[in-house]
């Protein structure tokens, strides 16, 4: 109890701060003052049942907020949904009493979601975040260490069948290209590095491939987005938040042949585990600045301060993403002992996106009533970026004709393998299918 306490003195003193009512203006005077009374009450060790029936209403109203404004307009309400979510975990464990192990795995779970919800923004909120989760885990949910002794060999599915919808395949190189000739030569099409990967620690002495290693690295009380369903075009595709080692014993049970789909996908999970960070060893081919290729002049970096997206993707065999663009270079890594995943590609020309049947622009009458398709882009319905084709299928060819003439005669496939990593140009056409239980990571730049 007291070393939460401790790590957060900080935190709390700057909340009792006066330049804290400017940091949460918007959210107005008695929302700041309600959260500077509880700070007070955590210091002073005397939080009441109030201040935690406060606490979750705050979080619910940030909540609401968040889910209303763009994001371009919910920092703040993001900062209260963070900071009133620290402070009811810390009223738990001021408490007279010592927090059980369901409090404790209770404060874990809602920190988690100011990290996968709010992002945790502020100064040193991210590290705070991270802190009480560990310390929380050290004092009141003990586990047994990862023990590599007893990993267990998996075989994968044997037969991959072959796709109709691709004239080609996506080459390989097995000596990686100096950087210069990256720069100069590659930074315009498609290329396979084989085995890239093979000697990161993820591959090796942290093997992802193991479930005991993925939970005994997250510890106890995690939890994480995942998408319930096939496809995310389809009106029964769903997203929930999920107990880390609940989805990981479906994952362990279901591997090959699951009863439903669930999937971690474009998840920083990094950001929540930063102990996985260390286990892949990012290519310095992401920091070479690269300019807008001819073909996507639209092409800007990420703005973070590397200038570099971090994504990660489990799920069991028939996990898919439909086909769809995204606006950044991208290496995309198989980071794991054992796991395949077919990939299609297709270079972005009008003629090609044209052929792909792209979701049109939502209706804004049509979401009011109906729900989205969760395809649609609605922060930029210019841009819908994800095709109506499904290109793992072999469909009949009155269907997308278009589709038949001008895509697949430009298209690409390959399976990746263990240790591979992909890379292709930003606004290429792509698409992804797990063949077994599979672990990659995604890096846009």
């Amino acid at each position: 109890m007291y070393s939460a306490i401790h790590i957060a003195l900080d935190f709390l003193h700057r909340i009792l701060a006066k330049s804290y009512t400017k940091e949460l203006e918007i959210c107005g005077e008695e929302i700041i003052h309600d959260l500077q009374n509880v700070a007070e009450s955590i210091i002073n060790f005397c939080p009441g049942s109030e201040s935690s029936r406060q606490l979750d209403q705050l979080i619910s109203q940030a909540y609401a907020n968040l889910l209303a404004l763009p994001i371009t307009d919910n920092h703040q309400w993001r900062r209260l949904y963070s900071d009133a979510s620290i402070l009811r975990s810390l009223v738990d464990l001021a408490s007279p009493q010592a927090p059980n192990e369901e409090t404790a795995i209770t404060c874990v779970t809602r920190l988690d979601h100011a990290l996968i919800i709010a992002g945790a923004p502020g100064q040193g909120t991210q590290t705070l975040v991270q802190d009480l989760i560990l310390t929380i885990q050290a004092e009141y949910l003990p586990q047994e260490p990862f023990n590599p002794a007893v990993l267990q060999s998996r075989s994968p599915s044997t037969h991959i069948p072959t796709l109709s919808t691709s004239s080609g395949t996506i080459p390989r190189l097995i000596n990686p290209p100096p950087l210069s000739v990256f720069r100069r030569e590659l930074l315009d099409r498609p290329f396979i590095l084989t085995g890239f990967a093979l000697d990161w620690p993820a591959m090796n002495e942290h093997p992802w491939h193991s479930i005991e290693y993925l939970r005994s690295v997250a510890g106890r009380g995690r939890v994480v987005p995942v998408e319930v369903g096939t496809d995310y075009r389809t009106n029964d595709w769903t997203q929930r938040m999920m107990p880390w080692h609940d989805f990981l014993n479906v994952l362990e049970r279901d591997q090959n042949h699951p009863r439903t789909i669930l999937y971690m996908a474009q998840h920083n999970l990094f950001s929540q585990f930063p102990a996985l960070r260390e286990d892949i060893l990012v290519p310095d081919y992401v920091f070479t600045a690269p300019k807008a290729p001819t073909a996507y002049p639209l092409y800007r970096p990420p703005k973070n301060e590397e200038e570099l997206v971090l994504n990660a993707w489990l799920g069991p065999a028939g996990a898919v993403s439909p086909a769809h663009t995204d606006p950044y270079f991208n290496l995309y890594a198989k980071a794991q002992v054992v796991g395949r995943k077919t990939v299609w590609l297709a270079p972005s020309t009008q003629r090609v996106t044209e052929a792909l049947y792209p979701y049109p622009p939502p209706s804004l009458a049509y979401d009011r009533e109906r729900g989205r398709n969760p395809a649609a882009n609605l922060l930029a319905p210019s841009m819908t970026n994800t095709s109506q084709v499904d290109v793992f299928f072999d469909q009949d060819k009155d269907n997308f004709p278009l589709f038949w003439e001008r895509a697949v005669p430009e298209a690409l496939t390959a399976t990746l393998e263990p240790g591979d990593v992909l890379f292709f140009p930003p606004g290429w056409w792509h698409a992804m299918r797990s063949e077994d239980m599979s672990f990659s990571v995604s890096m846009w730049f």
